[in-house]
């Protein structure tokens, strides 16, 4: 199983195909950019016109793409994964979706021959890109033994959180509440600091050797000081996406979730007033408030 495919080649997935390149995989990709498929092959991929053609040419093919609408046409639609892949190969889903949506898929590609790994991704730009993502992954035990060596290529740590499809999205889902509201605490004590006259580089030392001090609230306010709010590979779309779903699987299971919703209304502004920036761009809907800014 040396020939591997990737569907959805933006900042995620290109980091997929660049690592699976590197670990010896024949890769195909395709996406509607042609400019990222042009950035592919430069790498040494080779580049898909269709999703049947990469279908034919992969054993395992990974798809990420941005909702559950996208994954179920990739997968099941007309020209889908599903009608093309041989008996045995097996579709990575690596997109954040509904549970519910991956459960659907699941159930669609049953007698397909085809196998389905729900494994969403942790890590973001940079771990996509270094080949350090962590995978939730949910498969039949068999499955993941074989298809391994395509997972490790991508990842650093690979956890095996359930053997159906949804499994993979729900864990995610509840990885999603924690870091949206982490995100959320952290624009938020920028924003006091900033008022308060603190130095940005005064506050990250603070918080990053704290017991408060984690990857995801160090990188937030080390990009909120520097004040680079966009194409750091974290598209403040993706966040709000991801939380909508977990606020939307909280509401089905009558769960309250107090931090995740006062973050998501925050990603909600920000996201209404600079939709091209990413995640720390939401300190400054704080900011504008307040009349203070925090810089290094």
């Amino acid at each position: 199983m040396h020939n591997a495919g990737v569907i959805g080649l933006g900042d995620m997935g290109s980091g997929l195909a660049k690592n699976l390149i590197k670990s010896g995989f024949k890769t195909s990709g395709l996406d509607l950019s042609q400019g990222r498929m042009k950035a592919f092959e430069t790498i040494g991929g080779h580049p898909a016109r269709t999703v049947a053609e990469i279908a034919q040419n992969a054993s395992a093919v990974y798809v990420m793409v941005m909702n559950g609408d996208q994954a179920k046409d990739v997968i099941l639609g007309e020209g889908g994964l599903v009608h093309h892949m041989a008996d045995g190969g097996a579709v990575i889903l690596t997109a954040t979706i509904k549970p519910s949506e991956a459960r659907e898929i699941g159930v669609a590609m049953k007698d397909s021959g085809i196998h389905l790994i729900d494994s969403p991704v942790s890590g973001g730009f940079p771990g996509a890109q270094n080949g350090t993502l962590t995978m939730m992954a949910a498969g039949d035990s068999p499955v993941l033994d074989q298809y391994a060596p395509a997972m490790q290529a991508v990842s650093k740590t690979i956890h095996r959180v359930g053997e159906n499809a949804g499994d993979g999205q729900v864990v995610k889902s509840c990885l999603q509440s924690l870091i949206g509201s982490i995100f959320g605490a952290t624009f938020e004590a920028a924003a006091l600091a900033a008022k308060a006259g603190v130095k940005g580089d005064v506050l990250f030392n603070v918080f990053s050797t704290s017991g408060a001090g984690c990857g995801v609230a160090n990188t937030a306010l080390e990009n909120i000081i520097d004040r680079r709010f966009e194409g750091t590979g974290s598209g403040i779309g993706t966040m709000h996406k991801d939380l909508t779903i977990t606020l939307a699987m909280a509401e089905e299971m009558g769960v309250p979730l107090h931090m995740a919703s006062t973050a998501m209304q925050i990603f909600h502004a920000g996201k209404s007033k600079y939709p091209d920036g990413d995640n720390w761009v939401c300190t400054r809907i704080l900011e504008d408030i307040i009349g203070a800014e925090l810089h290094r």
